[in-house]
């Protein structure tokens, strides 16, 4: 059992009260039933979570949209489980799903996990969404700054010149400087 499936697990177990179908949802190794509970009706979140996550895990398509709204959840251990099930996922609609989240003004208090995973992915998306993201956060008075300094770190891993404006743009800011320094340091010499 790998440690983000242990944490799904721990999570979720208070949350589903130690049932029968916890147990079993765990446990089966039928894809098909998994399927099923990510369509049935009245089924718990937690039901949903653990088939979306057991789906993706084994590279899966039918996990994704499932998947992608776990993503953007409230609950930030949910999008955890969910940004590591879409890394394994594979989908091609990934990166572009994740980006619109991450850009997504209206959303931002939930778009730390989008961030993160679009750095995971180093997909072509992944540049001009933490570009557009951190700019949009550098406005004085910005309450994300979470957020911004995954944007910073995420930019300085993916080592593209095209972050360098907004890089710089960062350094003055209080608690990005430090990053967008070290971030810009990473960056190719132009």
């Amino acid at each position: 059992m790998d440690e983000e499936f242990r944490s799904l697990t721990n999570r979720l177990g208070d949350e589903a009260g130690g049932s029968e179908d916890f147990r079993r949802l765990l446990a089966t190794e039928d894809a098909e039933e998994l399927a099923l509970v990510l369509v049935e009706r009245e089924r718990p979140l937690w039901a949903r979570e653990i088939a979306a996550f057991r789906l993706g895990c084994r590279g899966d398509r039918r996990a994704f949209e499932a998947l992608v709204l776990l993503l953007n959840h409230r609950d930030p251990e949910r999008c955890v489980s969910a940004a590591h099930a879409l890394r394994l996922l594979g989908d091609p609609r990934t990166p572009r799903a994740a980006a619109a989240l991450a850009t997504n003004s209206l959303r931002t208090g939930y778009a730390l996990h989008p961030v993160r995973l679009l750095t995971a992915l180093r997909a072509p998306e992944s540049v001009p969404a933490l570009v557009s993201t951190l700019h949009r956060l550098l406005t004085p008075g910005e309450p994300h700054w979470r957020v911004a300094l995954a944007c910073v770190e995420g930019l300085g891993s993916l080592g593209d010149d095209r972050a360098r404006p907004v890089l710089e743009a960062a350094l003055p800011h209080p608690r990005l400087g430090t990053a967008a320094a070290e971030a810009l340091r990473r960056l190719p010499a132009g």
